[in-house]
């Protein structure tokens, strides 16, 4: 698996099934199951990159402008709603990714892709008959891009910052 292979299995997507998740990813997951477990892996590990390349404040605030601020610590943002809102961005193809991750002012608004997330399982499942189990070497959830939430001269602390805030929403200061 490449990224090139990547991207072809992520143009297979059936857009015309929109409203019926399941169907949008059924090329793709017949595609990506054929790459068997290893491709199927390798595609996960591509997947959780790029994902966590958009996991960065600035993005952030892009996919949140004028509804929460991710430089002020009580604004709250929901870890999943930023990472269903960045699948969006992956599933929309290479070219559309490289605009958004060069220019954050392009990401979308109040779209999600969830079933993006259940590519690589349907796939491996459908491949092997097993559940999948691959830890990737990055980690795709909000807020663990540690490069990408630098804090700035803006940001402040809040309810949602700090060691009482669980893991998965507490945000960087």
């Amino acid at each position: 698996m490449n990224e090139t292979k990547f991207w072809k299995i992520v143009s297979l997507f059936d857009w015309n099934q929109t409203g019926d998740d399941d169907a949008v990813l059924e090329p793709a997951v017949a595609a990506l199951a054929e790459e068997g477990a290893d491709g199927i892996c390798q595609f996960a590990e591509i997947l959780a990159q790029k994902l966590h390349a958009l996991d960065t404040r600035r993005h952030c605030k892009a996919c949140y402008v004028g509804e929460a601020d991710p430089d002020n610590g009580d604004d709250y943002i929901s870890a999943d709603d930023f990472l269903y809102q960045r699948c969006v961005v992956v599933a929309n193809g290479k070219d559309f990714f490289e605009e958004v991750l060069r220019d954050p002012s392009e990401f979308p608004q109040d779209l999600e892709f969830e079933a993006l997330l259940s590519l690589t399982d349907s796939a491996y499942e459908r491949a092997t008959g097993e559940e999948f189990d691959h830890c990737t070497a990055v980690s795709y959830e909000s807020f663990q891009n540690h490069e990408g939430w630098k804090p700035t001269d803006q940001t402040q602390p809040g309810s949602f910052t700090g060691d009482s805030v669980p893991l998965l929403n507490r945000r960087p200061t």
